[in-house]
């Protein structure tokens, strides 16, 4: 082994590069150039990004798909405080990513260099952990440490910040010093079993009940666990329901599949008060989820399991708390209830039945709006098409709200896999285009679809330049309504008609806005063209393609549902 004098930041180069990292986005800036030169020498994957935000919804995406680390990086000052918003999608959501911003040289700072602020104070809650390089030579031990805490437990965000003098820093290395563990370059890198006295109670408690349930959150995703969701749900005939994140847990169709549970479902809100035994794995059980902390009603027999023991109780006191490994424990679980399993299933054929049988009649209910022939396009008309034409391995990613709560109440998995990307972690608006870059990255053959609102696409319409600079053949599909279309119907749900504040959106055209970019552009008005303007995006495999669909202006037809949160809750149809 040579010794070799460089940079610190070839250094940081060079241990990006022993993990075996996978794309990086970033906005460089004089306090890392050492590090972008070594990224072209050394053959690092480095984009330019035009917003340090979709930089980290990238690389968010990228890791959710991948379930390796997403990279960013961000130059001081606004490059740094940028990352805020995207570093707390990814710290709520679980995802790994080690993020390198540079900062002010030490013999200068705070004398009011040029874009200094305190960003390691701003940033500190806004990821799992920050890491200060503080010295040249600490560079490999810290970005090794930094893959360590992004990927185990929950995984999450974690900031390395490096000041000027030390990415410019000069020092002698040993090749040796620039080593990775393999554990440590994707999730989850560690796995805890839970305390085996629990399970055996776990067990007891599931075989003892009628009605048994599964509750899955994001969490499924993260373990690597769906093909254990669909063992123990097999094995012993418990049916399964999943919030946004946890949608693909299960294949949606499976006849054990309950949907989606909380603010917007289709049946499971019913099996869950009707339940008798609820297994909640990898899930916080938060607002939306909940359906604001009325689901499960108080008193229900709730078995929790979680990697973080601060979850459980969190929002809901649960009969018996599991702190472990997703997979691990619904492994434990099922091999506990290996003995009667299908004795199990058997005594509760006649409740079995009822899961396929009420997702058909929910599907008949609603047939008239997924299979709405009426201009503008229904949004349900919308995903079902997506349905239709999305393979059996592609991805929807949805933006934070008004897209995410229609793709995560009607869009199908075909199979138990994370086909379905919302960015709930935070729900931000604007996660749609760059999320979808970052799943392309991770899925080069696959089909992705970006399902946006106006307003979130307008957000982010720069990064068309980079998604077309890359050669990224994704399908953005802007939902057009000219509006804020989520605010403009709570403010008609609150106050009624025509009391509308600070929520329409200029009428545009983003097909002809795509075109202008250099992308394919593709305006639909009529359902009858969804289906054609979805196959000629995903035959557009070289450059970006923007599906510009016109749907409703009424904002009494925008949500899914009335919002729970609302004080005019109103009876009636699951689907507006």
């Amino acid at each position: 082994m040579s010794n070799i004098e460089i940079t610190g930041g070839e250094a940081i180069a060079r241990m990006l590069l022993a993990h075996d990292a996978g794309p990086m986005f970033g906005m460089g800036g004089f306090q890392l150039l050492p590090f972008y030169d070594a990224a072209r020498r050394l053959g690092l994957n480095h984009n330019l990004i035009n917003d340090e935000r979709c930089a980290v919804f990238a690389a968010d995406a990228y890791a959710k798909v991948s379930n390796r680390v997403g990279l960013v990086d961000a130059t001081l000052g606004p490059g740094a405080t940028n990352l805020v918003t995207g570093l707390v999608e990814a710290l709520n959501a679980g995802s790994p990513i080690v993020a390198i911003i540079g900062d002010a040289n030490r013999d200068h700072a705070g004398k009011n260099m040029t874009q200094e602020t305190d960003q390691v104070t701003i940033l500190r809650p806004a990821c799992k952990e920050l890491l200060r390089v503080e010295t040249v030579a600490r560079i490999p031990e810290l970005i090794r440490r930094a893959f360590m805490l992004a990927t185990s437990g929950r995984p999450g965000p974690v900031v390395v910040s490096v000041p000027e003098d030390v990415a410019h820093g000069m020092l002698e290395f040993n090749e040796a010093d620039f080593v990775a563990d393999p554990a440590h370059c994707q999730i989850p890198a560690i796995r805890c079993r839970p305390d085996a006295d629990g399970v055996v109670e776990a067990a007891k408690m599931l075989a003892a009940a009628k009605r048994p349930m599964m509750l899955v959150g994001g969490g499924i995703h993260l373990s690597g666990a769906q093909s254990a969701v669909t063992e123990l749900a097999e094995a012993c005939g418990i049916p399964v329901a999943h919030t946004l994140t946890g949608k693909g847990a299960i294949a949606c169709n499976s006849p054990l599949s309950a949907g989606l549970f909380g603010r917007y479902d289709r049946i499971a809100n019913d099996l869950i008060d009707k339940s008798d035994c609820l297994l909640v794995v990898g899930c916080k059980l938060g607002e939306i989820a909940t359906k604001r902390y009325s689901i499960p009603a108080a008193g229900a027999r709730v078995i929790h399991l979680d990697c973080v023991a601060e979850e459980m109780g969190r929002t809901y006191q649960p009969t018996l708390r599991l702190w472990g490994d997703a997979k691990a424990g619904l492994q434990d679980i099922t091999a506990a209830l290996a003995g009667n399993a299908a004795e199990q299933k058997a005594s509760r054929a006649g409740y079995l039945a009822e899961i396929p049988a009420a997702m058909e009649a929910w599907r008949q209910d609603v047939s008239e709006r997924l299979y709405s022939g009426e201009s503008p396009v229904h949004m349900a008309r919308l995903i079902t098409e997506i349905n239709k034409a999305l393979p059996d391995d592609g991805y929807l990613i949805a933006d934070g709200g008004f897209a995410a709560h229609w793709g995560g109440l009607l869009f199908d998995t075909k199979k138990a896999t994370r086909a379905f990307v919302p960015d709930r972690g935070f729900a931000s608006i604007g996660y749609g285009l760059p999320g979808a870059m970052g799943a392309q990255l991770a899925a080069p053959d696959a089909v992705v679809v970006g399902l946006t609102g106006d307003g979130g696409f307008n957000m982010v319409l720069g990064e068309l330049e980079t998604a077309r600079r890359m050669g990224l053949g994704l399908t953005v599909i802007v939902v057009n309504n000219a509006a804020s279309g989520y605010v403009k119907a709570l403010q008609h749900l609150m106050y009624g008609e025509g009391n509308y504040q600070s929520s329409d959106l200029s009428e545009t055209n983003y097909a002809n806005v795509a075109q202008a970019m250099g992308c394919h552009g593709i305006r639909v008005e009529s359902p009858d063209d969804l289906a054609p303007a979805l196959a000629a995006a995903f035959a557009e495999t070289g450059r970006p393609t923007v599906i510009d669909v016109m749907v409703t202006r009424d904002p009494s037809r925008m949500l899914p549902a009335v919002d729970n949160r609302t004080v005019k809750i109103k009876k009636g149809d699951r689907v507006a």
